[in-house]
């Protein structure tokens, strides 16, 4: 059983609206969907598109509501584009999220990536990164680390499908590549699932280095369908490839006691894009709350 007292359970606001598909969860304000995390018994958030620019605003409605941010999505372009344009955006995004308290920034690599593309299959049309493109991004999360160092947080990267890091390989040549005490990994079971890389073998692998965790689940059905017909990322947010832990084909269990035995402290976050109209946030949050507190005793 994990420690509740290392161990927070968050929820991600991708339940209640999209960020990459502004229409999904348009009709559903931004306190209606603070105000189900808490009742659902979560205590953190990632940002989401809804939420208010302002910190010191952001924070009152949460602290109203017994909730805290605990990271953030950003994009960086490092393989594509000028590191100095990454910094700049990053010291806004790290200072944003300072004052509200959080400790991670979640890193992804955007450059080439093709998740926006509805015409894209995800499973056998990934970018592939040049070995000139590998050392700039590597060096260009480094810099990152560094920046997020001075004010006590650090970088954790975010391991994608559609970009090119994804696979068991890629993801190996990153932490390869990048300074262990300045880039830190950002575990997901989705994306691994969906990418055919086993969940467990990752969190045993790098256990040491990961410093935030997503929980997604994955319809099995839904899953063989994609990969039979060459599903786009956004098909597989439409088709309802993803869900709740708890809901799907993943085992969370030995997931979960990996994490205990190598004493995790830090957040745990559900996550799963998914239209609200098909599956009601406030019982799919309520559903993969009760689930974790069942098999993970938080």
């Amino acid at each position: 059983m994990l420690d509740k007292q290392k161990v927070k359970v968050a929820i991600s606001p991708l339940t209640w609206s999209n960020d990459q598909r502004p229409a999904i969860g348009e009709n559903i304000p931004f306190e209606q969907c603070i105000s189900e995390m808490a009742l659902t018994g979560y205590v953190g958030t990632e940002l989401g598109r809804k939420f208010p620019a302002d910190p010191v605003i952001l924070k009152n409605m949460l602290d109203l509501r017994g909730l805290q941010v605990c990271n953030a999505w950003f994009s960086s372009f490092l393989t594509t584009n000028d590191y100095k344009e990454a910094e700049k955006y990053f010291i806004e995004k790290r200072d944003f999220l300072y004052a509200l308290g959080a400790k991670v920034v979640g890193v992804c690599e955007q450059g080439l990536a093709v998740q926006d593309f509805p015409d894209i299959n995800i499973f056998e049309e990934k970018p592939v990164f040049t070995d000139k493109q590998w050392d700039r991004m590597a060096e260009g999360l480094n810099k990152l680390g560094r920046l997020a160092a001075e004010k006590g947080m650090c970088v954790a990267f975010h391991h994608h499908m559609s970009t090119g890091v994804q696979t068991m390989d890629e993801i190996d040549r990153l932490m390869e590549m990048t300074d262990p005490n300045l880039v830190n990994l950002l575990y997901d079971t989705g994306h691994l699932a969906v990418a055919d890389v086993d969940c467990l073998e990752v969190l045993e692998k790098y256990i040491h280095r990961i410093k935030h965790v997503h929980l997604k689940d994955i319809r099995k059905d839904r899953f063989e369908q994609a990969k039979k017909e060459g599903y786009s990322f956004l098909d597989c947010v439409d088709e309802g490839v993803f869900t709740v832990p708890g809901d799907g084909m993943i085992d969370f269990k030995p997931l979960f006691d990996v994490l205990d035995k190598n004493d995790y402290e830090g957040w745990i976050v559900v996550e799963a894009e998914q239209y609200p109209e098909k599956a009601n946030p406030f019982v799919y949050a309520k559903m993969a709350r009760e689930y974790i507190h069942e098999v993970a005793g938080i």
